[in-house]
């Protein structure tokens, strides 16, 4: 369980005392192993603030990984810090130069209720999806960024007139399979979205062959399924969010008047408690090893 930084890291400290070892480049390379390169598409508001939300439960995996930090020509980043960027996220194109991605990860995005072809960096993101499906053995997307990779699958978003927010039983649907088969039964998972894939559409994709479904949350509909040739998978939900987001988001939405924002359901803000915390470290740590099984060195 080890995470390949770079020296004087922001957050090295912070994942330490959450009991993920850190080790420097230079000391990576002269180890005797080869760390998964997950190549990260960072697309939150003020991206550097989390990161930590994705290195924690990917530093939890048995296996070592070198997180690299993806930015877009085409998209602004106004809310994240611009020296930050420069340091330590660099182009696609370059993060494939010399070097495969083992696994590429798209974040969510607070663009949920705009259609893709109105997203400034969708054009750019699709020719990157493209360049994934062919080249490198799974892309996970989570929240929009799974909605994201249905859209390039073919299958449309709808947007809610309520916001989808709080903590969803959801039911495991395949015990077979390689990533969800060892969680739990039912498990408890995030959501925090204004768009979703009506049941019936997946059910429809599921029949023609299109997708697995995987599981499923009553009130939050197919959370997680993947591509049939299992190159995309798609997490609708939040795992990897820590408690005080969500309260940070109601605040943030209640403040700014949104009317389509209730209070989180099964979520209490005033005490907040992570029920979902081993749903999140057994999903990104399955998904790691599955891509460390399916990749070729």
């Amino acid at each position: 369980m080890t995470i390949v930084l770079p020296k004087n890291y922001h957050i090295q400290e912070e994942l330490e005392k959450n009991r993920v070892q850190c080790v420097s480049q230079e000391k990576a390379l002269k180890e005797d192993i080869r760390a998964l390169r997950i190549g990260i598409l960072n697309v939150m508001p003020v991206a550097e603030t989390y990161e930590f939300s994705l290195l924690h439960p990917l530093g939890r995996s048995v296996l070592q990984i070198e997180p690299v930090w993806i930015r877009l020509h085409t998209h602004v980043y106004s809310s994240s810090d611009v020296a930050h960027l420069e340091n330590y996220y660099i182009h696609f194109e370059d993060a494939i130069n010399h070097q495969k991605l083992d696994g590429l990860l798209l974040t969510g995005a607070p663009v949920e209720e705009l259609p893709f072809e109105n997203v400034n960096y969708w054009g750019e993101l699709t020719r990157i999806l493209k360049y994934a499906h062919n080249n490198i053995s799974s892309t996970l997307g989570i929240c929009w960024g799974g909605l994201a990779l249905a859209k390039f699958l073919g299958i449309e978003k709808v947007q809610y007139l309520d916001k989808m927010f709080g903590v969803y039983t959801t039911i495991n649907l395949d015990r077979s399979h390689r990533i969800t088969g060892d969680m739990d039964d039912e498990f408890l998972c995030a959501q925090s979205r204004h768009a979703g894939i009506p049941d019936d559409v997946l059910e429809r994709e599921r029949d023609k062959g299109t997708i697995r479904l995987l599981a499923y949350a009553k009130g939050a509909g197919y959370t997680i399924f993947e591509s049939a040739d299992q190159r995309f998978l798609i997490h609708l939900g939040h795992p990897e969010y820590e408690p005080e987001r969500i309260v940070y988001e109601y605040k943030r939405d209640k403040e700014n008047g949104r009317a389509d924002v209730g209070q989180p359901r099964n979520f209490n803000v005033d005490k907040p408690v992570n029920t979902w915390r081993t749903h999140r470290n057994e999903f990104f740590s399955q998904w790691v090893k599955y891509v460390h099984e399916t990749t070729t060195y």
